[in-house]
């Protein structure tokens, strides 16, 4: 498990004029944080090996739905994390980036096996050599295929990206220039 989930100290004293039951003193920033955090909505994009074993990720015995990804989304505009699972063609590549640039913001990306992160055994002509290539990731999960334990820890280091993301950090100069640098516009 992951040491950089947030730690909530329930014992804290309530700030004056909030005290009682029932009462939660927070910022906005956190709030919307704690929410988007546990309501992700990933868009399986599964080519091969690895999307088995983030199939089995949903199955009773990993269970997905209890870190808040129950509802998987097939269409890119309603959906968060693109969860890029398998091996991609270059081919494959600007179709990949498409589905990236009509996702809205904010979203994440986690490359699921050694396919998506490095291209894999694959080292050929017509594969893409990690998709990093084409859109920009947040999280590798190395393996061949990964087990579904480490695919949650992936998923649960997006919940810590999207707790702790600024509500502000994709208006920033430095998020504009690397989507630019992916000719992302």
């Amino acid at each position: 498990m992951s040491e950089n989930t947030p730690k909530i100290n329930t014992n804290a004293p309530a700030p004056p004029g909030f005290e009682g039951e029932g009462f939660f003193a927070t910022n906005l920033n956190n709030l919307i944080g704690m929410a988007r955090s546990l309501s992700l909505w990933p868009l399986p994009f599964a080519t091969s090996c690895c999307g088995i074993e983030f199939m089995a990720t949903m199955g009773p015995n990993y269970d997905l739905a209890r870190f808040g990804g129950e509802r998987m989304s097939f269409s890119p505009r309603q959906a968060d994390v693109l969860m890029v699972c398998g091996t991609i063609s270059k081919k494959l590549g600007p179709i990949l980036k498409e589905i990236y640039t009509q996702m809205a913001e904010p979203k994440w990306v986690v490359a699921v096996g050694a396919c998506a992160s490095s291209g894999g055994i694959f080292d050929s002509y017509s594969v893409l050599q990690g998709i990093d290539r084409v859109i920009p990731v947040d999280v590798y999960v190395p393996g061949c295929p990964p087990r579904p334990e480490q695919i949650l820890e992936g998923f649960m280091q997006i919940q810590a990206l999207a707790e702790s993301e600024s509500l502000r950090r994709r208006d920033l100069p430095q998020y504009k220039e690397l989507l630019e640098s992916y000719n992302i516009n």
